[in-house]
This record gives C-alpha cells, sequence and structure tokens, in this order.
C-alpha cells in the first residue's frame, strides 16, 4: 500500500470540498496488476469485488488484501457485470451478443439476444434496479459495426418478466450505465459526444424523459457510478466527479485512463478504480449507492 498527499491523487477543479471526510493523506493501494482490459466491475454483497478482464477473457475474485483469483474462464468478452437483489451476477457477452445471467449455483440463462428479430450489437454495460428491472447498453464498438444486424445503438430495458424493450436508438454509441439511489433517475454516458445522458424512470420502470446532464467530458467517457449523495462518478481521462447539479467539481486520478469504478467495503466506502493495466482501491469518506 502507498500513502500519498491528496494532491498527488486528486486534481482540484473547484475550491470546495468534495468529500467532507477525507484526510488530507489517503491511502491508496493497487488491488489487482498485470491486467489488459479490466472493464467489469461489482462488488458482490458477499464481500469480495468482481472484475471481468475482456482482453484476458477471464473473470476474477479480489478479496480484501488478496491477490486476484481467476473464478472463470471467459471465452464469451465479458465486459459490463453487475448483481441484482437476489445475489444473481448479470453480465455482458460482447463475442456472443448476449446479455446473460448467472445465479448463485453457477446456472446461466440468457436474458437479452435480440430485439425486434434481429441481434444484438455487444452488450457493454449493465446495472439492476432493486425491484427487478435491468437497463444495459448496446453500441457497436471495434468489429461489432461490420455485423450489426440492428440500424442503432440501443439503450434497452428489460422488464421484470423479460419483456425487452429499447428506451433509446441512438446513431453516436452509449457505453456506461448507473442509477441513482433512489432508482429514478438512469444515466448513461454517450461516448461519441463525450456527454452523459440523463433518463428519468417511472415505477413501471419506463423512461418518461431525457436530457443531457453533462457536455464537454474530458476523455471517452465510460463507467459510471453514484454516491448517496448523489455526486456522479465518471471514468474518461481520469474520474471525474460531478456534483449532483452535474458540475465538475474534481478529476481523480486524472493522469490515468479510467475504463470503470465500483463502489464497495463493509460500508461501502471504498471506491475501486480500473484503469487499463490495474485497479485501484480508495478510501474515498463518501458511500456508493448500490440498488442490491
Amino acid at each position: 500500500m502507498t500513502r500519498v498527499g491528496i494532491a498527488a491523487i486528486f486534481g482540484v477543479v473547484a475550491c470546495i470540498p468534495l468529500f467532507p471526510q477525507m484526510p488530507t493523506e489517503v491511502d491508496l493501494s493497487i488491488t489487482a496488476t498485470n491486467m489488459r482490459f479490466p472493464a467489469g466491475l461489482t462488488w458482490s454483497r458477499d464481500g469480495f469485488l468482481v472484475v471481468a478482464d475482456s482482453e484476458k477473457r477471464e473473470i476474477y475474485r479480489v478479496d480484501p488484501k488478496q491477490r486476484p483469483k481467476v473464478t472463470h474462464q471467459d471465452g464469451n468478452g465479458v465486459q459490463g457485470v453487475a448483481y441484482d437483489s437476489d445475489g444473481r451476477l448479470y453480465m455482458c457477452e460482447t463475442a456472443t451478443r448476449k446479455l446473460v445471467r448467472m445465479d448463485k449455483r453457477g446456472k446461466i440463462e440468457t436474458i437479452a439476444a435480440a430485439f425486434e428479430g434481429k441481434k444484438l450489437n455487444g452488450p457493454n454495460e449493465v446495472v439492476v434496479r432493486r425491484d427487478g428491472h435491468v437497463y444495459f447498453t448496446d453500441p457497436a464498438f471495434a468489429g461489432a459495426i461490420d455485423r450489426r444486424e440492428l440500424d442503432f445503438n440501443g439503450v434497452f430495458h428489460v422488464k421484470p418478466g423479460g419483456e425487452v424493450e429499447a428506451l433509446a436508438r441512438w446513431k453516436t454509441r452509449p457505453n456506461g450505465v448507473a442509477l441513482s439511489a433512489d432508482g429514478k433517475k438512469l444515466f448513461v454516458s454517450d461516448a461519441d459526444r463525450h456527454a452523459i445522458v440523463q433518463f428519468d424512470l417511472d415505477s413501471r420502470g419506463g423512461a418518461t424523459a431525457s436530457r443531457d446532464f453533462i457536455t464537454g467530458v474530458h476523455g471517452v467517457p465510460a463507467g459510471l457510478r453514484l454516491d448517496t449523495a448523489g455526486q456522479l462518478f465518471v471514468g474518461a481521462e481520469g474520474l471525474a466527479v460531478y456534483s449532483p447539479e452535474g458540475k465538475l467539481i474534481r478529476t481523480l486520478v486524472e493522469s490515468r485512463r479510467v475504463l470503470n469504478c465500483a463502489f464497495g467495503g463493509p460500508d461501502l466506502n471504498l471506491l475501486y478504480i480500473a484503469t487499463p493495466k490495474e485497479i485501484i482501491e480508495v478510501k474515498i469518506g463518501v458511500k456508493g449507492a448500490l440498488q442490491y
């Protein structure tokens, strides 16, 4: 573990305190190294971090103060991962172009593979609301562009009964996805417009309105997370932190490309940050908003 001054990690943008409980020095530790593209991150309520490395085609379990353990050899190029309130793990398989779900016994079932009779582009990131509504992005990145069947990049909603609907049909590519603590707002990063879009959700899981919440993100916006105070964490060039009103407050690890992030730990006050080669853990002083 490396103990460093806060100025070495946080690029200050505004002269207001972001984290009142954060000391002038923080404990930063490198949780995992020798990664290639660990874009999938989620915290298990059983007390460990799940990491999906789509380039190494492996899924890891990272227990506190232990080396990562490979739990699955992944031939399907899993990107985003998320738990639901029943402890089931959702996985975005870019190679098979499916969203799948694995129960605690290891049984896997397909949640979404097609829309309107056409295969999905390649599910990228997923989040599950506590009442069972599932949201995932389906962009056509890289090789998926040549084999795509859909003529749009989708933001999809899967109802608890299994019905799939498109909340948005974009020409640009949606990337990360996250829910507010109360489950009434869905945030989606737009990789091409360098923007974050907010969807207002109703009790049935549908979107009633959408709008640009943030524009001009520095770098390509990827993974998203929120804390219980409504602050939004955006992985891009560094990890940008925005107020509930959409104003940039500070940027964490601004010298590194950030693929994703996830809150974890017993009190959900640890922030795990994924860069292309490693996973960083920071004691952040705020509590993450989880739906499970």
